[in-house]
């Protein structure tokens, strides 16, 4: 990403960026980062993208998510297993 991209980059213009040029572009700020991911077992496939930017004072929280995701094959739980 050039300079004057860096420069001119406001959070909503940057929605949707990988996740790699949005750090460029926010370079010198204190960031948080978080990964969304769906409420089971996933694997994130594609470009990790920036969905959300809240900016604070100094700092910015970013959430990103992958383009889409895969369940993986998960081994078949033994017979007789108990889980609590």
């Amino acid at each position: 990403m050039d300079d004057a991209l860096r420069e001119a980059a406001e959070p909503d213009s940057l929605t949707l960026l990988p996740e790699v040029d949005v750090r460029r572009a926010l370079a010198g700020r204190i960031l948080t980062f978080t990964l969304l991911a769906p409420p089971y077992p996933a694997i994130g496939v594609g470009a990790l993208r920036v969905l959300r930017i809240v900016e604070r004072e100094g700092a910015a929280d970013v959430i990103a998510g992958y383009e889409r995701y895969e369940r993986p094959e998960l081994p078949p739980e033994p017979a007789g297993a108990v889980f609590a």
